[in-house]
């Protein structure tokens, strides 16, 4: 399996990928919130109409690199997911609209209620041919597995099944500093909810790109599982701390050989 971090910014990293070769494209944007990030990268536009403009401008270049069964995930704000959603309409075919919950007590909004989820799009090139290995990523069901309910509307009546597919509501917590995945980075992602991602759109020896790598957890995901890995980060500092967080799981992967 190879990595591949491309130290760009995202049209001249978008430029060093040939069209049509991508199994599974994660994206994970800034979202014009005003984070800083490292070497002097800030997460800010003149408005939201400028966001956009360069949002769609890199967004349409992206999914020409999918294979005709590629799929597509993509990390936006709840204030621009819906323009987000609206252009990728016209593109692409959106599966699901995914809430990401998590709990955080920084957010203390008084006058109205505070925004404590992100929303995730998945979307398909073809809808009548694309990975989704739903089998692979099944959750313990309440019902069935934890209570231990039976549904007296089959005949017979039979205990409600212990797995189920997981919904478009997902609880996956925060990294926060002290966690073992931890790195110093604003909008780092959990690896829990990237591996169902990965496990459940890509195949073992697929090709994952990344874009706006950032901590690139998406990367240690997929050498973990096997999946060839394109991360296109503009920060050299992120690209160092991603070069070696991926070196460490090879290192770990190798010695349990």
């Amino acid at each position: 399996m190879y990595t591949t971090i491309l130290n760009y910014d995202i049209f001249e990293g978008l430029k060093k990928i040939k069209d049509e070769t991508i199994d599974l494209l994660v994206i994970d944007p800034p979202y014009n919130i005003g984070k800083k990030y490292e070497d002097g990268i800030e997460d800010k536009w003149k408005n939201q109409d400028e966001y956009l403009k360069w949002l769609y401008e890199w967004l349409e270049l992206s999914l020409k690199k999918l294979k005709k069964t590629g799929s597509l995930y993509i990390f936006n704000s709840t204030e621009n997911m819906p323009y987000v959603d609206i252009f990728l309409k016209k593109h692409i075919n959106i599966l699901s609209r995914i809430v990401w919950g998590y709990d955080s007590s920084g957010v203390q909004a008084k006058y109205f209620y505070g925004s404590l989820y992100e929303p995730i799009i998945f979307a398909v090139k073809t809808k009548s041919n694309y990975t989704f290995n739903y089998v692979d990523i099944m959750v313990e069901t309440e019902t069935g597995s934890k209570r231990k309910l039976i549904d007296y509307r089959k005949n017979p009546p039979s205990p409600y099944n212990e797995l189920k597919v997981p919904g478009n509501l997902w609880y996956f917590n925060r990294v926060r500093y002290k966690m073992p995945e931890y790195v110093k980075h604003s909008s780092q992602k959990p690896e829990a909810l990237l591996e169902r991602i990965v496990k459940a759109s890509s195949n073992e020896g697929d090709v994952i790109l990344d874009l706006f790598a950032g901590s690139f957890s998406l990367g240690v995901v997929s050498k973990r599982l096997k999946r060839n890995y394109i991360g296109i980060e503009k920060s050299s500092t992120y690209c160092s701390i991603g070069k070696n967080r991926i070196e460490e799981i090879e290192i770990i992967e190798e010695e349990k050989k």
